[in-house]
């Protein structure tokens, strides 16, 4: 069998967003590898990429419909998670789903599963989590 990663996910917004995200991924350590007007492009330190760029179609995202539910970016740290807590603050995004906090169902006994998490302004729902051991 082929081993395979993912190696991109594109995303359609309304390009007037796109500094939210260029400023969110930065912040979370992503690098930007193409960016103008109509089209941002991220990558992590593995190569996998992220792209926003402008939605073909003037439809609402519902990430409790069909397709995907958000999307979940793992940090090293319960400080990353309080971290990029106050930097959302700092940007007027509030937290949902009564986050940030510990998940135990989500983690084996001695670990923590502790997120964060948010929508964007195109309503794409995002989750900042740490999993590992608990400090």
């Amino acid at each position: 069998m082929t081993q395979s990663h993912i190696g991109h996910l594109v995303f359609h917004i309304n390009p007037q967003n796109l500094g939210f995200y260029k400023e969110l991924l930065t912040f979370l350590g992503w690098s930007v590898c193409y960016d103008d007007p109509a089209m941002l492009g991220v990558v992590d330190s593995q190569g996998a990429g992220l792209w926003f760029g402008g939605a073909l179609k003037a439809i609402t995202n519902d990430y409790d419909g069909p397709g995907l539910n958000h999307l979940g970016l793992s940090v090293g740290s319960i400080a990353d998670v309080d971290t990029t807590v106050a930097w959302l603050k700092e940007h007027g995004t509030p937290a949902i789903f009564e986050t940030p906090r510990h998940r135990p169902e989500f983690c084996s006994p001695g670990s923590t599963y502790y997120q964060v998490m948010f929508e964007s302004p195109d309503r794409i729902l995002f989750e900042i989590v740490y999993t590992g051991p608990m400090p």
